[in-house]
């Protein structure tokens, strides 16, 4: 079977980016784009406020702290949505095989392309000539053979770059890599790793498939793969979003009543991460794992989709009160979604919410 083509684009700075280009005042500066207020958190941070170690999801007021002369500025997502759409049109010129993940990133599928160029990265380096010269904007871009290497390859020249892994070299440049690179690898489970002496994708690929999924069940069997390279995710066109959230194991069992901290930063991020989405949820979803394992979802769809973070949490925080447990129950995992997603113009909201 022939080594697929796959492209990952991904612009750069997205947001503060189209900012920057659409006023020139703002170029060379540190441009925060967030929204006002004490739990803001922060969608996106220019090259500029990165260097002060300023990342999207952050709290706005840590952003502020970090990088005091920054621009802040409030999303408008509309514009940016816009801009996303012309990017597409770009893609299109190429492939019609085009998976977005978000409103700036997309994985193509060039394994036969309109163009007719023979070379993926060739076809890379055109789209991002395209992107560069008709909507003054950068990407970055990587090409691989498979969905999951190529969006590893995106990030590995960032800002505006571009890295091939080729079908040969694909053992070579995942040996050496943390196993915190491999998607779906977060932080408890490169713990678990870490405590079976396992820090790298070389050393992931020394057990048995049998261990890892005696380990960590399915996706163990997934962790096989990717240390040696295997995805066979196909790419989907349109393919729609499902839902949004942000989970958190807890170290030590706790309290229903203790969570209210936890909630709010989960709801945050969850919401940063919703803005990157073209569609609208009209669901919030509280998620607990009691210390039993025991999954127990609450859920609400307001009359009209939350239109902030701090609406969310709310939501999130009434669902909690609705778990009626008795006191002593404890939880290993809380997570906060949204889901139900619709085009905007379907979705019963409040006018001001795009305009």
């Amino acid at each position: 079977m022939p080594a697929r083509k796959i492209v990952h684009i991904d612009m750069d700075a997205f947001y503060a980016s189209v900012e920057q280009r659409d006023d020139p005042q703002l170029r060379g500066k540190p441009v925060v784009v967030a929204w006002l207020g004490s739990r803001s958190v922060v969608c996106a941070a220019s090259y500029e406020a990165r260097r002060f170690g300023v990342r999207s999801a952050m709290p706005a007021v840590r952003a502020e702290h970090l990088c005091p002369n920054a621009v802040f500025l409030p999303p408008d997502f509309p514009r940016y949505r816009a801009v996303s759409r012309e990017v597409r049109e770009i893609f299109k010129r190429h492939t019609d095989l085009i998976e977005p993940l978000s409103l700036d990133e997309a994985y193509l599928d060039v394994s036969a392309n309109k163009t007719g160029l023979p070379a993926a990265a060739q076809l890379a380096h055109t789209i991002r000539e395209q992107i560069r010269t008709e909507l003054n904007l950068t990407a970055s871009a990587g090409v691989a053979p498979n969905k999951f290497l190529a969006k590893i390859a995106s990030d590995w020249k960032k800002p505006d770059g571009l890295f091939v892994i080729q079908p040969d070299e694909v053992d070579g440049f995942l040996s050496p890599l943390p196993v915190g690179r491999l998607p779906g690898v977060g932080k408890v489970t490169e713990e678990k790793l870490k405590s079976f002496e396992i820090q790298t994708v070389a050393d992931l690929r020394r057990l048995e498939l049998s261990t890892l999924e005696g380990r960590f069940g399915r996706y163990g069997v997934r962790l096989y793969e990717l240390a040696r390279g295997i995805d066979n995710n196909e790419v989907v066109p349109d393919r729609p979003t499902r839902s949004i959230s942000s989970e958190d194991t807890f170290e030590q069992d706790v309290l229903l009543t203790e969570m209210e901290p936890m909630i709010r930063r989960l709801a945050e991020h969850t919401w940063a991460a919703s803005r990157k989405e073209s569609r609208i949820a009209r669901t919030v979803v509280l998620k607990l794992k009691t210390s039993k394992f025991k999954i127990l979802t609450r859920s609400h769809t307001p009359s009209s989709p939350p239109s902030s973070s701090d609406e969310l949490t709310s939501i999130a925080l009434s669902l909690r009160d609705r778990v009626g447990l008795n006191r002593g129950e404890r939880f290993r995992l809380v997570g906060v979604c949204l889901s139900n997603f619709c085009d905007p113009e379907d979705a019963s909201v409040q006018p001001s919410l795009f305009t």
